[in-house]
């Protein structure tokens, strides 16, 4: 297939350009100006038109809180105890959620699914693209992070520790109970000694040897500032998620350069750490160096109008093409796709989506929808 004549963003110009695509095998296999089909190759034509990457939510609940199912389609929090990072979203995913294909007709392609905020540590993040008809088919990388929250929600949960400092301490005694466990089991394999994993523990060693991050559920300055704290004691990488203040101590993230997953923005003030929310936020950070992504939180707000949100960031101040960023590249690269996503690049999944004008104009409309190179909406 070629997708001949459209303006393609490209980041390393960082503007539209005229060009075409050629897609071979699901991937981009040629990129440039007036590409031949081969014979009986499908031809495109995207003239005037607008091409991106597909859009892609850093934080998401697409197919764990389903549309419209109510508590019956909600596997978004378990409520066992504060502390399980045993659990893996993979086993929660429900493609046929309907709101999959609402969100791929307005041009979102890959989410990472993460559990809820309502325990200290709820689980295992999954990266999917929104195609297929299993979870296990839709996986981009499993297991890619470690979810924890900070602040109202586990504090409101019921747990036995109902303070900042518990939750801080929990999240601690994790940590520390790992860190022993890994000792254990360094000490019996090389006496070859039997030794029983612990799902929980292993999953937490990924963090602890830095294989995956942390994705730090924190809207309130402190909890964000607690977040930095503690994955800066154990050195563990982190990802803000929310960061809601993030305006408040912006010296103090820039100094630190950990990357954020910010939002949602569009919903009302329904709690005491949302009264700050701002669409100046994006630029405010960016300005200051620190790579954002712009999330809808889905189902917080729709995950449909993900480009929507990072337009309105533009509109507050965000520069256009980090806008563009925001729900593409950035995404990607802190979610540790971007040898796959993110860009329209030789050699990289040829997830495209054809716009009938810049996807920031309020009147745009998402046409064709590709994953892999296969036709999701449109043609």
């Amino acid at each position: 297939m070629i997708i001949k004549n459209g303006n393609i963003l490209n980041f390393q110009k960082e503007r539209f350009i005229k060009s075409d695509i050629k897609v071979k095998n699901g991937k981009i296999e040629k990129i440039g100006e007036d590409l031949q089909p081969d014979k009986d190759e499908k031809v495109i034509n995207a003239l005037n038109k607008y091409i991106t990457p597909g859009l892609i939510d850093a934080h998401s609940h697409i197919c764990i809180s389903e549309e419209g199912k109510g508590t019956t389609g909600d596997d978004c929090n378990d409520y066992a105890e504060p502390i399980m990072p045993y659990l893996d979203t993979l086993d929660a995913i429900y493609p046929l959620d309907s709101a999959v294909n609402i969100a791929t007709a307005y041009g979102i392609t890959s989410a990472c699914i993460c559990p809820g905020s309502d325990s200290v540590i709820g689980g295992m993040n999954t990266i999917i693209q929104l195609s297929g008809r299993t979870a296990d088919d839709m996986v981009i990388r499993r297991k890619a992070a470690i979810k924890c929250s900070f602040g109202e929600n586990p504090k409101k949960a019921g747990y036995s520790f109902k303070s900042r400092m518990g939750i801080a301490y929990l999240l601690r005694k994790c940590i520390e109970d790992s860190l022993d466990y890994k000792h254990n089991k360094n000490e019996a394999l090389k006496r070859g000694d039997y030794f029983k994993k612990d799902i929980g523990k292993e999953n937490m060693l990924l963090a602890i040897d830095k294989k995956i991050p942390f994705h730090a559920h924190a809207h309130r300055s402190d909890d964000i500032c607690t977040a930095i704290r503690i994955c800066q004691e154990y050195d563990i990488d982190l990802v803000i998620v929310h960061c809601t203040d993030g305006e408040a101590i912006v010296d103090h993230l820039a100094k630190n350069n950990y990357p954020v997953i910010l939002g949602p923005t569009m919903y009302p003030r329904s709690k005491v750490e949302s009264m700050s929310r701002s669409f100046k936020t994006a630029g405010i950070l960016n300005k200051k160096g620190i790579k954002i992504c712009i999330t809808a939180d889905h189902d917080v707000t729709p995950i449909y109008y993900l480009s929507v949100y990072a337009a309105q960031s533009v509109r507050a101040g965000l520069d256009e093409i980090e806008g563009l960023k925001s729900i593409t590249k950035n995404p990607a690269e802190v979610l540790g796709i971007d040898d796959r996503k993110g860009e329209i690049l030789v050699g990289k999944d040829a997830d495209v989506v054809i716009w009938s004008k810049h996807p920031f104009d309020y009147d745009t409309n998402v046409e064709t929808v590709y994953i892999a190179g296969k036709p999701i909406r449109g043609r």
